[in-house]
């Protein structure tokens, strides 16, 4: 297989940038599954919302409420909030239509491969204190999990000898983490009526990525391409919002999180579109949440996701390759486009010990049919979220609750652009499961 001459309707330009190294690199770039189900956000932060499909912009539940809404904290009270998610995506990609050989294509081994890691726990944690009647501050530790792909390193007949795996660079894989850890402060006015908050976010990430060093020579540093050890990044940004009661039992949340700003992945300046940067896109949530009864409430939430607002992935493949190599400020990215998730949840409470949950979300997810062989690394194509949960009342202080989503298999199909004849489909359903104890002082 050669990586040094492309197919005539690439391009003399494309040839000269090394396509090969930019698909590969690019598929590494997006962490595909940060949890994987809305592009690489979470469905829901917080048991209680994940349970309802991931409401929460108007319904405040535990102190996981500032990861929504800043603004909701002011009315969940004094408590301490731990919990655990055992995370289950199961991902694969296949190859149809025989490899092409012929002098500067880049086929890819035909058949189906799956990712290797599967399960992921990710813990979340809140704490809340009411200063007074009509103040609170808290403190939101939860992160991203679930991020990694490991292909194995099978014998490929379309690598040259003494290749291997996917890319022909043996196991290849990333492993992307991302932990947020976000104080708030929140203020209500009017008797409770209206409410305002403001969440500082600080970010801490850590990428490492393996398989690609074939493509070294393709990179604008290929020092720090693929195969280093595992690099961290640093940044902040800030979420506010506000809260208001529209008629008696009828609320209206909205809240903004800007754009987390990170410090580069030095490792893999030569990987990352704009010398190793990887911020955080900004996104906006809005949503009602009505008091049906004293026993039932529902929700629905809108969500907007920027992630074209990233180049790493926002960028398109093509033509941005044509122009600038991997790692420069206009490296080719991924070519993932904005979301909106709309999400609706209800809940039940039975009685003094039992509250009931379920909820259904819907979002377009990003990735396009001519953007697949990017993201065989980043198949984060999932669209449907299923869920439902209950919490469990144990004394007037604790209670448990536990969430479950299932998402089911979708799948996204596009051509091979440097393998006329092979097609790539990208797949993957979900499963969560979570549980968190809650302790009221």
């Amino acid at each position: 297989m050669s990586l040094t001459n492309f197919n005539q309707p690439l391009g003399k330009a494309i040839r000269q940038q090394g396509l090969s190294a930019g698909i590969a690199a690019i598929m590494l770039v997006f962490p595909a599954v940060s949890e994987a189900t809305n592009g690489y956000f979470a469905h829901g932060y917080g048991a209680r919302s994940k349970a309802m499909a991931g409401v929460g912009a108007a319904l405040p539940q535990d102190a996981m409420a500032a990861a929504v809404n800043p603004a909701g904290m002011v009315f969940v009270g004094n408590r301490l909030d731990v919990e655990m998610e055992l995370f289950n995506p199961n991902r694969q990609y296949t190859v149809q239509g025989a490899p092409s050989m012929a002098l500067g294509a880049f086929p890819l081994n035909p058949g189906t491969v799956k990712s290797d890691s599967d399960l992921f726990p990710i813990p979340t944690l809140g704490w809340n204190h009411k200063l007074d009647r009509n103040q609170s501050i808290g403190l939101t530790v939860f992160g991203n999990g679930g991020m990694n792909t490991d292909y194995p390193g099978f014998t490929s007949q379309t690598c040259a000898p003494g290749g291997a795996g996917t890319f022909c660079g043996g196991s290849t894989g990333i492993d992307l983490v991302q932990l947020f850890i976000s104080p708030s402060y929140a203020r209500s006015f009017a008797n409770n009526r209206f409410s305002v908050g403001i969440a500082p976010i600080f970010a801490v990430q850590s990428f490492k990525a393996q398989g690609l060093s074939s493509f070294a020579g393709y990179s604008s540093d290929s020092q720090n391409l693929s195969n280093n050890i595992r690099n961290y990044s640093y940044g902040a940004g800030v979420r506010v919002g506000g809260i208001a009661e529209l008629l008696p039992g009828l609320h209206l949340g909205v809240s903004y999180k800007s754009r987390v700003f990170m410090s580069p992945f030095s490792h893999y300046e030569g990987l990352f579109a704009e010398q190793g940067d990887f911020d955080v896109p900004e996104s906006i949530n809005g949503g009602l949440a009505w008091d049906i009864n004293d026993s039932v409430t529902a929700a629905f939430d809108v969500e907007h996701i920027r992630y074209s607002s990233v180049n790493s992935v926002g960028n398109s493949f093509l033509p941005n390759l044509q122009t600038a190599q991997l790692g420069k400020t206009n490296g080719a990215g991924f070519g993932w486009k904005d979301m909106t998730v709309y999400k609706f949840g209800t809940q039940w409470k039975q009685n003094a010990d039992w509250t009931w949950r379920g909820g259904v979300s819907y979002g377009e997810q990003p990735i396009r049919s001519s953007e697949v062989l990017f993201n065989i690394l980043a198949p984060g194509v999932q669209e449907w979220h299923l869920t439902t949960g209950f919490t469990r009342t144990i004394t007037d202080k604790d209670d448990v609750t536990f969430a479950f989503m299932y998402s089911p298999t979708k799948k996204v199909s596009g051509p091979n652009p440097l393998s006329p004849g092979q097609t790539i489909d990208l797949e993957m359903h979900q499963l969560s499961f979570q549980l968190g104890y809650s302790r009221r002082f």
